[in-house]
């Protein structure tokens, strides 16, 4: 029977103690600070907040709402991003698991021919005192134990590892909030996006119409010796410039519809959609709140604070480094030279525990390093949130702005649209009476186009600056 029962001697744990405290170097740590953040985005204060309302709430086309809730299945971004989080959660098991024992079961055998000029050698010839003859030779070697080591958290260094891990843990979480809420944006952005270009191609089909008829009208009066061949060409330009304008909104259409088909993880098809023009569709109203409210609800500024906490821990983990690790090991089991004798009890019964401390003492350069680079990081991810604190700000500020701005635009571009069209019918009639020249209607025509497809790209801002405000206030996850 072996049995070992060997504490080394802790008495050196003072000394390094000692030696080591005095190694750690000094570190300054930075707190994060949202004392300079504004109380109101405008005079006027409001708590209400439209990031608490649900996409599914906040957008009432249901078309959109199944692209939305079909991209939140099927992303592939999305998907790969919720296989971080596993990971990291699995993370979490693993540094839970450091500070606890680690049980194992042993099984082993083997032979030794040893010297029989030496003690070892010559007291295994001796005469098994059992059944009255020589050991074997070679000595066999048989035995089966339990084996368990664990190393004692006297620095809190793996619970404050543990620790970490949930912490990052939660901000994977938050980024994949934050992916959902780009997400979102984005679905609806386009949904929109398609909605002005259906409205566009309906427009350009409608002047190739009045451009037909124009040309028709203006071959005439050739005929009439009223204009010359030149009329009749610029007036045929225009119509094909037209035409290929119709191409190109095609294009946009299949591209737009594409880029929506790949964010809800399809292969391309025709994306069902509103017949509606954009300004037969009701605006969604976004309240804006408090800018203190984007703590709790812009998933990045969460994301943000939660790694800026757990960096604040890798510098605990890091310092404890410096100091010594009790480790302790212990065995149970079985051991003989025969296996007739292995489960002999006590005769072939073997135990043990040691325990050890162990400190560095010389050559500490590459833990003084992870110790400052851990520090650097926390104060980087100081600046990390103080910065993503202020985008956020931004952005909400910008398209706050971007709201009022497109209302203005909106409305001086809609009057813009109907003073053109008016003036498309009296070129018209001004041309027909030998009142205006060819060139006159050309360039009225063109105005009133151009000035018809700003009024739709204004109309689609409004919408993508609603949306993204929505988006900016942390909504839609």
């Amino acid at each position: 029977m072996m049995k070992k029962t060997s504490i080394k001697p802790i008495l050196l744990a003072g000394s390094c103690m000692a030696v080591i405290g005095c190694g750690v170097p000094k570190i300054t740590e930075k707190a994060a600070s949202t004392a300079n953040m504004p109380t109101a985005y405008e005079a006027t204060a409001d708590s209400v907040n439209s990031a608490k309302v649900e996409w599914k709430t906040y957008f009432t086309d249901p078309h959109l709402r199944s692209l939305i809730d079909s991209a939140l299945s099927h992303n592939q971004e999305l998907n790969i991003m919720l296989q971080e989080i596993n990971m990291s959660s699995n993370e979490i098991r693993a540094r839970k698991g450091e500070y606890l024992p680690f049980v194992g079961a042993k099984v082993g055998g083997g032979a030794e021919k040893r010297s029989e000029y030496t003690t070892l050698g010559a007291t295994e010839r001796q005469v098994d005192i059992r059944e009255g003859k020589e050991n074997p030779d070679p000595m066999p070697d048989l035995g089966a134990s339990l084996v368990a080591n664990w190393e004692v958290d006297i620095w809190n260094k793996l619970h404050n590892a543990a620790k970490e891990a949930q912490l990052e843990y939660l901000a994977s979480i938050e980024g994949k909030n934050f992916m959902v809420t780009n997400l979102v944006a984005e679905i609806a952005n386009l949904y929109y996006e398609l909605l002005a270009l259906d409205q566009e191609k309906m427009l350009v089909e409608q002047n190739l119409k009045l451009q037909s008829d124009a040309l028709d009208l203006v071959k005439l009066q050739k005929i009439a010796t009223r204009v010359t061949e030149l009329a009749v060409k610029k007036f045929e330009a225009e119509l094909l410039k037209t035409q290929s304008m119709r191409y190109k909104i095609d294009q946009q259409i299949v591209e737009t519809e594409n880029k929506l088909n790949y964010l809800v993880g399809q292969y391309p098809q025709h994306i069902l959609r509103e017949a509606s023009s954009l300004d037969q569709i009701n605006l969604p109203i976004v309240q804006e709140g408090l800018p203190a409210q984007l703590l709790n609800n812009r998933p990045d500024v969460r994301q943000a604070e939660l790694l800026m906490a757990a960096a604040k821990l890798d510098v605990k983990v890091a310092k404890a480094r410096f100091y010594p690790t009790l480790g302790i090991s212990a065995s149970l089991g079985y051991q003989a030279f025969n296996p007739a004798y292995l489960l002999k009890t006590p005769q072939s019964l073997i135990y043990s525990i040691t325990g050890d401390l162990i400190a560095p003492l010389v050559n500490k350069r590459a833990i003084q390093a992870e110790y400052l680079n851990a520090n650097a990081k926390q104060i980087q991810t100081v600046f990390t949130y103080e910065q993503t604190l202020l985008n956020a700000y931004v952005e909400v500020a910008n398209q706050l702005a971007k709201i009022k701005n497109m209302a203005n635009i909106n409305t001086l571009q809609g009057k813009q649209v109907s003073t053109l069209t008016e003036s498309v019918q009296i070129s018209y009639d001004l041309f027909n009476s030998a009142h205006a020249d060819y060139m006159e209607v050309l360039m009225t025509q063109r105005d009133a186009i151009e000035a018809k497809f700003e009024l739709i790209e204004s109309q689609k801002a409004q919408f993508n600056a609603s949306i993204n405000l929505y988006k900016s206030l942390g909504g839609g996850w």
